[in-house]
């Protein structure tokens, strides 16, 4: 099997629970479409709940449940400005893998 550069063997020796763990969650987080949409959209700008719910055309709970999902992973964070809750992506890494996949599916 040819060893791959990007994957240095140190790395590998770390794949502890928790490690494996995390990898798998985040591929959870971008297995699901309403996920990948929201996360595309934070890419581009900082949201409101009511501001994505109404860019992608969902309900705020399922908006607010998704959000939940994803700030628990540390793939989102907000801020508040008064009473309302601003979302925007919270890890560069996955949004770079989100944007290989992407570009990887509209690829020829």
């Amino acid at each position: 099997m040819e060893h791959n550069e990007n994957f240095n063997s140190a790395s590998c020796e770390n794949l502890d629970e928790e490690t494996l763990f995390m990898v798998s969650q985040t591929f959870k987080a971008l297995s699901d479409p309403t996920r990948i949409r929201i996360l595309y959209l934070l890419s581009q700008k900082e949201c409101a709940v009511s501001e994505i719910a109404e860019a992608l055309g969902l309900l705020q709970s399922t908006v607010s449940h998704q959000l939940r999902f994803l700030k628990n992973l540390r793939l989102v964070k907000f801020r508040r400005a008064g009473t309302m809750l601003y979302y925007s992506h919270d890890d560069e890494h996955v949004m770079d893998l989100l944007r290989q996949a992407i570009h990887h599916a509209c690829h020829d």
